[in-house]
């Protein structure tokens, strides 16, 4: 198991990964590898990008996909996204990410890791047994707009 800091050249490996994670049950997207890699790069290009990919014996696992935000209280790293390909989920392998990037944090003078997820799909129990906290005080809010 081999964590890597991500950049331009991940690209491709992490929205195949992506794809593979967010394409299956329970979530059953429809991503394709054009949206994907395009969405990715959104990502990985803003200024404050912190990213890491797992790979287990050179094949790409899974990939947390974040950035660092100023807040008036701390320094936070707010996660984008966490993946972890159907074949090594409940495997320890989104754990590893998470902790890995609680070490980043730390060494970086991030004081709070800040993440949204859905509450009635399994990752939500996953989140609450890595001691993140659901916040009664906020709320998701959207607007769909006709085009």
């Amino acid at each position: 198991m081999e964590i890597i800091a991500i950049n331009e050249t991940h690209l491709a490996h992490c929205a195949a990964v992506m794809i593979d994670a967010y394409n299956a049950p329970p979530w059953n997207c429809q991503w394709t590898s054009e949206k994907a890699q395009q969405y990715i790069s959104e990502l990985i290009d803003h200024k404050d990008f912190v990213g890491f990919m797992i790979y287990n014996d050179n094949q790409p696992a899974g990939a947390i996909l974040g950035h660092r935000k100023t807040w008036w209280t701390n320094n936070q790293l707010m996660i984008d996204e966490l993946f972890v390909s159907p074949a090594f989920q409940k495997k320890g392998y989104g754990k590893k990410l998470l902790q890995f990037s609680e070490e980043y944090a730390n060494t970086n003078q991030i004081e709070l890791m800040v993440l949204m997820t859905n509450k009635y799909l399994p990752v939500y129990d996953f989140y609450e047994s890595m001691d993140y906290t659901h916040a009664d005080q906020y709320v998701f809010m959207f607007k769909q707009l006709n085009m």
